[in-house]
């Protein structure tokens, strides 16, 4: 595990805020529409969120390594990033994309109620945006 890249205090908690509200805001809507409607429409949209709490996971990484790697190299002319480093970026998205596929053809989940469950990390980073303006750290 790399180590985390040097954080100011509000955007550690509210790095920390998204992640549980995007596991929150897509399984509550997960549950209500498992319940009111459709079951597999339901687990596509939990697939979706848990997919985007992935995500979310593996940008934060991939860009504290991102900063850690410029930050060691602050006095040089043309600071040279690992090359790992913008492959894992870029995996994310080839696994997230296989990860959809199997779960689309294997289970019979809808498709658009797992891109639907994606939409859970916009809806927590506005909220967390909308608390932040509430309440902004001092």
């Amino acid at each position: 595990m790399a180590p985390s890249a040097p954080e100011s205090a509000p955007a550690a908690l509210t790095e920390r805020r998204i992640s549980w509200l995007t596991l929150l805001i897509g399984f509550l809507a997960a549950a209500s529409v498992a319940l009111l409607r459709d079951r597999l429409w339901g687990l596509g949209l939990a697939v979706g969120a848990v997919l985007a709490w992935l995500n979310f996971r593996w940008l934060q990484r991939g860009l504290d390594a991102l900063v850690l790697a410029s930050t060691a190299q602050a006095g040089k002319e043309k600071p040279v990033v690992p090359l790992l480093t913008y492959f894992a970026m870029l995996f994310r998205y080839g696994l997230i994309a296989l990860a959809v596929y199997v779960i689309f053809i294997y289970l019979r989940v809808p498709l658009v109620s797992m891109v639907v469950g994606l939409c859970a990390l916009g809806a927590a980073t506005i909220a967390a945006s909308v608390y932040e303006i509430w309440h902004p750290a001092e």
